[in-house]
């Protein structure tokens, strides 16, 4: 299991649909304060759609806290890494994995980025853009951690509990014989 960290993050809709992606692939998600909203707000709730009720999340007064209650490889995504997070071996960490994320308009605080200079780590972009948004960068890289281990046990077709995964057989044009 591995775990998403948000350090201090300031959009709502950023942090539901982050949300939404931690219940998608079984992560935990920490949330470290101060946030820029209400954990109950309306539009986080909105943006989570209705799978906040499966949501397993921690928030913490800050970094400190959060690091004091959880021992484990910490992962930093930030547009000062100097290498790239598919790079990583996510299969070799063998403790705890928090694949932490800094908040939209300045990331990680850059005195705790330089203590864990090892472990900064960038998602390539060109020069036009300082990074991708917030929810993307998770996605992205929660992904990669995923497909290093064949998405552990993640449903790979559609769920019966859904549509099914023969939803589109009923969508076959059948041949016309006559």
């Amino acid at each position: 299991m591995f775990h998403i960290v948000l350090y201090e993050p300031e959009i709502p809709q950023n942090t539901g649909n982050i949300m939404r992606t931690c219940v998608a692939i079984g992560a935990k998600l920490h949330l470290i304060e101060p946030l820029g909203f209400k954990i109950d707000e309306a539009r986080l709730r909105r943006s989570a759609l209705d799978y906040y009720e499966h949501l397993d999340y921690v928030l913490y007064k800050n970094f400190d806290d959060f690091a004091g209650k959880n021992p484990g490889t910490y992962l930093f995504l930030t547009r000062y890494g100097k290498k790239n997070y598919a790079d990583i071996n996510y299969k070799e960490i063998k403790e705890p994995m928090y694949l932490i994320f800094g908040k939209e308009s300045t990331g990680v605080d850059r005195k705790l980025l330089a203590k864990h200079l090892e472990n900064c780590y960038r998602i390539p972009t060109t020069d036009k853009v300082r990074s991708l948004n917030l929810s993307n960068a998770v996605a992205i890289v929660a992904y990669e951690a995923l497909r290093q281990f064949d998405y552990f046990d993640l449903i790979q077709t559609e769920p019966e509990t859904h549509k099914g995964k023969d939803f589109l057989d009923q969508f076959v044009e059948k041949e016309d014989k006559s």
